[in-house]
């Protein structure tokens, strides 16, 4: 594939301080520089830096695929944008970089710039979220997590626990804090809710969209507060969200925790990277979280160094994920035949 020598993007600096992963920043986006020929040159489109969950996926990139690991990566951030990704593609597609990595805002409308990115013949490789195309040949493969099993995950651990303390199932009244809409993230996990409220009778109140942010996650809580007088159960679709939840919650005057049958709100999320989710989980604010690992970098390297090798990797590569609680009356669950430990988070 075609190399090049120089690079030219938008310098934006984003010191953004993250939880649990090696490194403490990201890097900035790439400057004007002279690239080796023995590098191999990585475009990377990431969809911006949302929740903490985003930024620790970003450093894992950056430290996979770096110059000491034989990669030139060049970094751009969509800032939650799926126009300022497609440009970002056409970008490395015009640099003639050997790879895309794309972790899209949405899955649909990106037909046109991936078949762009094959005509090039530049492999791209899907990482998190998947897009929804007419065509899978338009990508090489996709890493990431199952996040309707995510889902089930919590909405096991919610059954048994309210089994165990004989709450019958119409007195578990749940809203949906959701993601981005449109986002694989959103789509599993709220499909895994509704599923979940249809099959054991549970009463899902209402949906509403915190967009992953802590801010929005805050703004949406302190709304269903005010649509709904018996909410017991709030379903975050990540732990950014979950904190904003939980400070409007208590800002009303209400009390987090599990005794729902005694005015307090349950609150259950997904990610286990925000350290102060994972507080949160330990003291019993947040009664469960589904782990989603965002150490994509390393996959993302070995799936690179396959069709370097002349390799076809499997087209879906899931990553191995946890679930976690403080509670001990739930100590494992079960889902799809399969048995998960209830770890300590």
């Amino acid at each position: 594939m075609k190399k090049i020598a120089v690079f030219t993007a938008i310098t934006l600096l984003l010191p953004v301080l993250l939880a649990g992963c090696g490194s403490s920043v990201i890097k900035e986006e790439n400057k004007v520089e002279t690239v080796s020929e023995e590098l191999l040159t990585v475009g990377f489109s990431q969809l911006g830096a949302e929740s903490d969950w985003r930024n620790t996926n970003t450093v894992s990139m950056q430290e996979a695929l770096s110059k000491e690991n034989g990669f030139n990566l060049v970094y751009k951030n969509g800032q939650q944008k799926q126009a300022n990704q497609i440009t970002a593609v056409r970008m490395f597609i015009q640099q003639g970089v050997d790879y895309i990595v794309l972790a899209p805002a949405t899955e649909t409308g990106w037909d046109i710039v991936l078949a762009e990115a094959r005509d090039a013949n530049i492999p791209v490789i899907l990482v998190d979220r998947r897009v929804d195309v007419s065509d899978k040949g338009l990508y090489s493969c996709w890493v990431g997590s199952d996040f309707e099993l995510e889902s089930k995950k919590v909405t096991a651990w919610l059954k048994a626990f309210s089994d165990r303390r004989n709450i019958s199932p119409e007195n578990i009244h749940i809203v949906n804090i959701q993601g981005s809409i449109g986002s694989t993230a959103q789509i599993g996990r709220t499909r895994g809710l509704a599923n979940a409220a249809r099959e054991y009778g549970w009463d899902l109140l209402t949906e509403a969209s915190g967009d992953f942010t802590e801010n929005k996650g805050r703004e949406v809580m302190a709304a269903l507060l005010k649509g709904h007088d018996n909410i017991n159960v709030v379903y975050c679709e990540n732990d950014n969200m979950a904190i904003g939840a939980i400070d409007a919650i208590e800002s009303a005057g209400r009390k987090v925790g599990p005794n729902i049958l005694n005015g307090d709100i349950m609150v259950v999320s997904f990610d286990g990277v925000n350290e102060q989710s994972l507080d949160y989980c330990r003291e019993g604010k947040i009664s469960c979280i589904a782990e989603c690992n965002p150490l994509h970098g390393p996959r993302v390297r070995a799936l690179i160094e396959a069709l370097q090798a002349g390799e076809t990797p499997e087209k879906f590569n899931y990553v191995d994920e946890r679930i976690f609680s403080s509670l001990d009356i739930v100590d494992n669950i079960s889902v799809d035949g399969i048995t998960y430990d209830v770890e300590e988070p």
